[in-house]
């Protein structure tokens, strides 16, 4: 098989040694490739090289959840053609790796690697559903390019966090869980009119809207997140074989984030968020979330500035993994 392995030489968790490792172990059972990134989206470049040029078989993704990410938008950017793009293995090297471990890959990249090969050596994948983020026609952002997504978005509150925790990383901090903490609050500290009177709509075809949400999540999968070792379920329905699946708030008190913050910590495959402020969702197809003012908005943990409207879909069997 042909093998393409798109490695983060700066990923959180992996030194080069042992990315070394890995590469002469995959290639022990596969006709390798290697290239590292040089800048951010080269990750992208690559992957659409491999998919345009038909050469490879399989792409894998050394590196975080921004890796991956990336190494999906160039598979699918000339959107899913089953069976005539390579499949897509990863192996986990960021902070958190939610991608990967909803995919029940292990947390150690020694051992994902080691899944990997059983996978490959008794042909072992599935097809999953990805999620598409578009402009939305006659608005601001109409123009945008569509990008695709693996596990979540946010629109508001969760974006802005996220927001802010980049712009430490920029700055030399490591991304770890109580920096997300401490911007958290230091957010919700400075954003009092936004918490107490939310400015997105929820917008869905031959639905009424529903307004005033402070906080969105979408989730193509569960868990949302993971607290160290805890899986975190903002949307515990949510899976890779199903639509999109939506979490919102439409109060943000300092009550009601430590509720939600306790039933966040709490949660599990069978209970997530709830609550008269709370708004679900499970298995939707399509619908635009639409501010009244520019909202911070990330994709797979990726910040992606702000944006006044976004439209997503859900698109089942997008891509094929090896799993």
């Amino acid at each position: 098989m042909r093998a393409l392995l798109v490695v983060n030489p700066v990923a959180t968790t992996t030194s080069a040694r042992t990315r070394d490792v890995l590469a002469h172990a995959l290639a022990s059972d596969l006709k390798l490739e290697v290239a590292a990134t040089e800048y951010r989206g080269h990750a992208r470049e690559l992957a659409r090289r491999a998919a345009e040029q038909g050469t490879t078989d399989l792409v894998i993704a050394l590196g975080g959840d921004g890796t991956v990410n990336e190494v999906v938008n160039g598979l699918l950017h000339h959107g899913p053609r089953r069976g005539e793009l390579p499949s897509l293995a990863v192996v986990p090297g960021g902070s958190t790796n939610v991608f990967a471990r909803a995919l029940g890959l292990p947390n150690d990249a020694v051992e994902a690697t080691g899944a990997l090969l059983g996978a490959l050596r008794d042909d072992s994948s599935r097809e999953i559903g990805l999620g598409l983020v578009t402009g939305t026609p006659g608005s601001a952002d109409a123009e945008v390019p569509s990008r695709w997504f693996t596990f979540c978005a946010g629109f508001g509150f969760d974006a802005g966090v996220i927001g802010r925790v980049e712009s430490h990383r920029e700055r030399g901090k490591r991304s770890t869980h109580s920096l997300y903490v401490r911007q958290a609050v230091r957010h919700f500290t400075d954003d009092r009119q936004q918490r107490h009177h939310g400015t997105i709509s929820l917008l869905r075809e031959g639905k009424e809207p529903v307004d005033g949400l402070v906080l969105t999540i979408v989730c193509n999968t569960a868990p949302w997140t993971f607290f160290g070792n805890r899986p975190i379920y903002a949307a515990p329905r949510a899976s890779f074989d199903t639509g999109l699946d939506l979490t919102a708030v439409t109060r943000l008190s300092s009550a009601a984030l430590a509720r939600f913050t306790a039933q966040l910590l709490a949660s599990s495959p069978e209970r997530g968020m709830s609550g008269r402020h709370v708004v679900s969702l499970h298995d939707e197809t399509s619908f635009t979330l639409q501010s009244q003012a520019p909202q911070p908005f990330q994709l797979d943990g990726d910040h992606l500035g702000l944006r006044t409207s976004v439209s997503f879909t859900g698109v089942r069997r997008a891509l094929r993994v090896i799993v």
